[in-house]
């Protein structure tokens, strides 16, 4: 059984799933930010590797990105923050990238050094299915799973693909577009849902636009099996950078609020 499978059913209850990117605001803190994130009620961290272009991303993680990039983060950031981690929690690790950055590092060397770092899942966002096969052959071989995403724009039949090929979690992508803080929820998030549980028992991690306790209430009543933040995190590393101690502050603040508003969810920090 692999951590995220551990994970998703030692929970007893939807997962909250954090994203961070490595580097932001500076790669020494994005490791502190990690920690108070896993102490603080986050069952599986997502780490995203800074990229200059990364289109699936709104203003705020674009901000993230920049930041982590003037800060000299490099795909090794990444590897290093999840070794660092590793050594004393045992918390799920999935690697967030883009495709341009596996490939130009080398598809076997990408999942080797993500499975010497600890790594337990990677989702490479704009990798389509067709593209898959060299990733999942390393992901098979690196005992590593493959993630991949969901819109609630993908046809029923693709979504039957997607699902069959997918290992860890899907990632459902709540509403078209791309990621930040929303007002709400779209009301067709229940409805995406099922279309994918008819089609695979793994479990339904949902991200973009999610940042308040009603939304992560509401998902958890629509039967998501995880909910995934990372703009509403960003939002206030970029609000508090130059001040570490609030900021630490206020993002264990924001963790527990969100851990308290997952039903049956205990614990604190």
């Amino acid at each position: 059984m692999s951590r995220l499978e551990d994970a998703f059913k030692g929970c007893g209850r939807t997962a909250f799933i954090g994203y961070l990117v490595a580097g932001d605001p500076t790669p020494d803190e994005s490791v502190i930010i990690a920690r108070h994130l896993l102490a603080c009620g986050v069952d599986i961290l997502e780490i995203g590797i800074p990229f200059s272009d990364p289109v699936a991303d709104g203003p705020t993680l674009q901000k993230a990105n920049e930041r982590a990039l003037c800060a000299g983060a490099t795909p090794e950031t990444a590897f290093a923050m999840s070794r660092t981690l590793r050594h004393g929690s045992d918390a799920p690790l999935v690697l967030m990238t883009y495709a341009n950055i596996v490939y130009h590092r080398g598809i076997d060397r990408f999942y080797a050094e993500a499975q010497s770092a600890g790594i337990d899942g990677i989702l490479i966002v704009d990798m389509p299915l067709e593209e898959a096969e060299p990733a999942l052959n390393a992901a098979c071989r690196e005992d590593i799973d493959q993630i991949f995403l969901i819109a609630p724009t993908t046809s029923p039949a693709r979504i039957a693909r997607i699902a069959a090929a997918a290992a860890g979690y899907v990632y459902v992508v709540s509403t078209p577009g791309v990621t930040g803080v929303r007002g709400q929820l779209p009301k067709g998030v229940p409805g995406t849902l099922d279309a994918i549980r008819r089609c695979t028992s793994i479990p339904l991690a949902v991200g973009f636009g999610i940042s308040t306790p009603a939304q992560v209430h509401a998902l958890c009543a629509a039967g998501a099996n995880g909910i995934i933040i990372g703009s509403a995190f960003a939002d206030i590393i970029e609000r508090r950078q130059t001040e570490p101690e609030k900021l630490y502050e206020e993002i264990r603040h924001f963790t527990k609020t969100i851990r308290a508003a997952i039903p049956g969810a205990l614990g604190d920090c």
